[in-house]
């Protein structure tokens, strides 16, 4: 009979805060990323801005890159990004500034490398979908392709895969529009023969 060691958020605490290191437990299991691309990072910053455009004009919530959400002492992650509506923040939030729940809307950058694909496209969409994130957005630079997952009867489920200059409107932010193709690096925009603009 074997075992394996499952981890919980105090084990965080006794790990090394180590510079461009992140640490993320799934179901108990330890997940550690590096640093990422300068493009994922892009992407966050893109989406974040777009998001806040919005966020501002309505006053609806909050947008937040890579804040803690500790779902249990077993799932304790750090998406790429979110958006929080007000009262949710207020009730989810701790003293140490973690939220305790599932904001409305997750975004995670794909990131290279096969683990981390399926970390990405399996193990946090699970985890997700069982803990009430209401759409899971997940962008992967490198197709310029965003898949968009939305709560239905089953949990979260695709809804829609854009690319190029399809619009995402969605239900959970009344008004809010984005042209996908603004996510991704200039250079590797279709067309786009520099990294200008």
């Amino acid at each position: 009979m074997s075992t394996s060691l499952r981890f919980t958020t105090s084990d965080l605490e006794l790990l090394p805060d180590i510079d461009g290191v992140r640490y993320e437990i799934i179901d108990g299991e330890l997940y550690v990323s590096r640093q990422p691309h300068w493009h994922h990072q892009y992407v966050c910053g893109k989406a974040a801005s777009v998001l806040d455009a919005w966020n501002e004009q309505t006053g609806m919530g909050f947008v937040l890159c890579a804040p803690g959400v500790i779902f249990s002492p077993k799932n304790d992650v750090v998406p790429d990004l979110i958006w929080i509506s007000r009262d949710r923040a207020a009730s989810l939030s701790d003293q140490a500034g973690h939220f305790r729940g599932a904001p409305e809307l997750v975004l995670e950058v794909l990131s290279f490398g096969a683990a981390n694909e399926k970390r990405d496209l399996d193990t946090k969409l699970h985890l997700y979908s069982r803990q009430g994130v209401q759409e899971y957005w997940l962008a992967n630079w490198r197709s310029e392709t965003l898949d968009v997952f939305r709560r239905g009867a089953a949990g979260l489920e695709l809804a829609a895969t854009l690319g190029g200059d399809d619009v995402l409107v969605t239900p959970q932010l009344p008004g809010f529009s984005l042209v996908v193709s603004r996510l991704w690096p200039p250079s590797f925009r279709s067309g786009a023969g520099s990294a200008e603009a």
